[in-house]
């Protein structure tokens, strides 16, 4: 398959389900864009081990967890300073906010706990919950998107469901 084909086939899958872990729409975009470079770089490299659309997910998996990673060190070099109120020194607090072209603003609010749940999660138990629960996939394609069994899947989203009781007690953890 060629290249564009590839990118016209699969492009909106990309996008969608790094929209699910940045939750913004430039974010997003931007881990598209290096997901299709990496493979324009890598696409010789696909010995067909698995399905193309598996190896595409992990790629997108993988490099919005690293997008993610980055931001994170980001914010933990800011100046201390940058967090406090200039006249009070009290501690600023940025809500949560969730920029997703596909969600009306009466579910915004929703939607923005739940994904602020979901981003409290581990990785691995974030992975399972957004491939399993919002992209859709079976626990067989989620594990080998994730490289490892369907029970191991099985156990994250499991252990990934306690851990949003705990996060949230009103939320019944599906």
């Amino acid at each position: 398959m060629e290249f564009e084909e590839i990118y016209t086939k699969y492009s909106k899958q990309v996008y969608n389900l790094a929209l699910h872990y940045l939750q913004n729409t430039e974010d997003a975009q931007e881990v598209t864009q290096d997901v299709f470079v990496t493979i324009f770089q890598k696409i010789n490299s696909f010995n067909g081990a698995s399905k193309l659309s598996t190896w595409i997910y992990r790629i997108t998996v993988n490099h919005a967890l690293d997008f993610l990673k980055a931001k994170r060190r980001k914010k933990r070099f800011a100046v201390l300073t940058s967090l406090f109120h200039p006249q009070s020194n009290q501690l600023i607090h940025e809500p949560f906010h969730l920029d997703h072209p596909g969600v009306s603003l009466e579910d915004q609010e929703a939607i923005e706990q739940i994904f602020s749940a979901i981003n409290q999660l581990p990785d691995k138990q974030k992975t399972a919950i957004i491939l399993t629960k919002i992209e859709g996939m079976s626990q067989d394609e989620a594990a080998h998107v994730m490289e490892m069994t369907p029970k191991a899947v099985e156990s994250l989203i499991q252990r990934a469901k306690h851990n949003l009781k705990k996060i949230n007690p009103k939320n019944d953890g599906k």
